[in-house]
């Protein structure tokens, strides 16, 4: 996780879903992160593991979990502004 003073403080929301596989995790978390992907350097600093449950490998926010930051969907690169939201859900399916 870059050391930038500068960044913005957010809350983050969780998914019950990914807290529950984390240990010590919480469904909510405030944190300092510049962008979308800093943020999930900071959750995966605080919790290993978790950063890799929410992105893939290209590296792009998996398929299955949606990320909106102030109420739009939100990409790794998107800006994050002090004092926002950011809420983490993971996709529906069904039929």
């Amino acid at each position: 996780m870059p050391n930038d003073t500068a960044a913005p403080t957010v809350t983050v929301v969780l998914p019950g879903a990914l807290v529950s596989l984390f240990p010590g995790s919480v469904g909510e978390v405030e944190l300092t992160a510049s962008t979308v992907g800093h943020m999930l350097d900071a959750l995966d600093s605080r919790w290993p593991g978790m950063r890799d449950r929410l992105r893939d490998s290209t590296p792009q926010i998996r398929r299955n979990i949606n990320v909106f930051v102030e109420g739009r969907r939100a990409a790794l690169e998107t800006p994050l502004t002090p004092g926002g939201k950011v809420y983490v859900l993971t996709a529906m399916s069904g039929g």
